[in-house]
């Protein structure tokens, strides 16, 4: 299957966050934004995620397909675990795991994590997107408190030393749909370079579906400084080539010692 960085095409796929889980919502104005209120149900907690988007703002405030597939693969896992791309990595960690997802948006991948995880989950992002992450958040949090979990909220620029020191323990990093500017491509990697540092035993897990061609670049740059494994891809959606790939990034060194490889 055609993984994305390798295909020399370009895939301009758009696509707003489509799933099996995905439960009809309402739109409605707040203010003078225009907002949508998705729903996702979590099967294996048996419980309803609720997601404002506000897609007047940006493309931080809306619903992207490779959250569906991070999110899926969570519900998945907490399901059945020992059919998961997940579980090489989340057994390796101690409860409750300690989680920070970058380009956090609107939260779904964050807070479906703190959810089916039970894990203490920070979710972030740019200043001006914190305010409706915020209000995610809030609205789930019953639904992440009864699963175990708990949920924080951050700003978070990429590339800024203090903004990464300033999170704490950090087992596991999540993103989804974050290499899609080029400008921001050497910022994420400073911010991933300070957090899974030499010998360090976290690991991060990118959900990402190609777009351009000038993605291969990111992941050029990423190889030279991480093992980065392709851990699982979704089928192509219909009128699509490439379907949405989940990556795994580990220190080199640390990988070394457990025996893993790059590809």
């Amino acid at each position: 299957m055609v993984t994305g960085e390798e295909d020399g095409e370009i895939d301009n796929t758009n696509m707003f966050l489509i799933g099996e889980n995905e439960v009809d919502g309402d739109d409605y104005t707040s203010g003078v934004w225009e907002s949508e209120i998705q729903m996702y149900r979590i099967h294996s907690i048996d419980s309803t995620v609720v997601i404002r988007q506000l897609p007047s703002q940006g493309i931080s405030f809306k619903l992207w397909l490779p959250a569906t597939t991070l999110v899926t693969l969570l519900d998945n896992y907490r399901r059945d675990p020992e059919n998961s791309p997940l579980t090489r990595t989340l057994s390796s960690f101690s409860s409750p795991v300690n989680i920070v997802e970058l380009g956090s948006g609107t939260g779904i991948v964050g807070i479906t994590a703190a959810a089916t995880l039970g894990g203490n989950v920070t979710v972030t992002d740019l200043p001006n997107v914190v305010e409706n992450l915020r209000f995610n958040a809030d609205a789930n949090g019953e639904v992440v408190t009864r699963s175990g979990g708990k949920i924080h909220v951050a700003p978070l620029r990429w590339g800024e030393v203090n903004d990464v020191e300033v999170l704490g323990n950090v087992d596991l990093i999540l993103a989804s749909d974050v290499v899609y500017d080029e400008h921001l491509y050497d910022p994420l990697l400073k911010t991933l370079r300070l957090m899974l540092f030499e010998g360090s035993k976290r690991v991060f897990l990118m959900a990402h579906l190609k777009r351009w061609k000038k993605e291969s670049n990111f992941f050029k740059k990423a190889k030279k400084i991480f093992d980065v494994d392709v851990i699982h891809c979704d089928y192509p959606q219909e009128g699509s080539r490439i379907g949405v790939v989940v990556y795994r990034f580990a220190s080199k060194d640390h990988t070394q010692k457990n025996g893993l490889s790059n590809v």
